[in-house]
């Protein structure tokens, strides 16, 4: 498929289809465009490699949730009609973000394995004292840059010690973010599509997303009489997949996606 430039090269997005695109999708961290393929064959789509990602450049300077759907939105305000955006994992971060933020682009939203909020116990703990002493010894030179980096990655997630630079630095804001209060101001129809094994995003963080979207008067008002008499919200749950549900089971997520059409 043709990969196509948005943005003055800031943003590299790979086309579907021969007409006009009528679904958006954004990628997992550490992921790229090309988990959509079993997804988006044969729809009018465009599938983004999100900046710092695939063929995409750096953010310029640390951004959350927010600053990636700012560019998602600039592309899509060049689009002719709202889109069916799907977002797996941190791409769903960003997709909830652009839907809340700016509704007139998005039509529906599949959202797959994204970590919309944080469950209970599940709180930001504050780092180990070995290594905020590290940090601090680093700060006034008695702490080399090495040793630090090396406590660095002994006490980081997989995704941590992969990152560097700038995109470590957007990792660690984005885990520390939450989106209740986006979930809250959505209007537009949403679809859930969740492995029941779901280990880096486990499934109740759907169910308690989906609790928060019911109680959205305004989600509700908005779609009735347009979902074909379907509910705002759902859930679907894909037995035997884990969090990458794009690849172990795409045609799941691709009823999802045709269903908003």
């Amino acid at each position: 498929m043709p990969l196509k430039s948005f943005l003055d090269g800031r943003l590299f997005g790979e086309r579907y289809g021969s007409g006009k695109p009528r679904v958006a999708a954004f990628h997992g961290w550490g992921r790229d465009r090309r988990d959509f393929s079993g997804v988006l064959e044969g729809l009018d789509a465009v599938a983004f490699d999100l900046p710092g990602f695939g063929a995409s450049p750096l953010p310029g300077e640390v951004i959350g949730a927010a600053g990636y759907a700012d560019a998602a939105a600039l592309v899509l305000e060049e689009m002719e009609a709202p889109q069916v955006v799907v977002g797996h994992s941190f791409g769903g971060r960003i997709a909830a973000v652009l839907a809340a933020e700016r509704p007139e682009l998005v039509a529906g939203l599949v959202l797959v394995g994204a970590p919309l909020l944080r469950l209970p116990g599940h709180s930001v703990r504050k780092p180990p004292l070995l290594y905020r002493l590290a940090k601090w010894g680093n700060k006034i030179g008695a702490v080399s840059g090495g040793r630090l980096e090396r406590e660095k990655r002994r006490r980081g997630s997989a995704d941590y010690r992969a990152a560097s630079g700038v995109m470590r630095d957007i990792l660690v804001k984005v885990v520390n973010e939450t989106y209740e209060d986006h979930l809250a101001r959505l209007v537009c129809p949403v679809r859930m599509v969740w492995g029941s094994g779901d280990r880096e995003v486990p499934l109740e963080v759907a169910w308690r997303s989906a609790d928060i979207l019911a109680k959205n008067p305004n989600l509700e008002a908005e779609v009735e009489g347009k979902a074909g008499g379907r509910a705002a919200v759902e859930v679907e749950v894909v037995e035997g997949c884990g969090h990458h549900v794009l690849l172990e089971a795409p045609d799941r997520v691709r009823l999802a996606v045709e269903g908003l059409l």
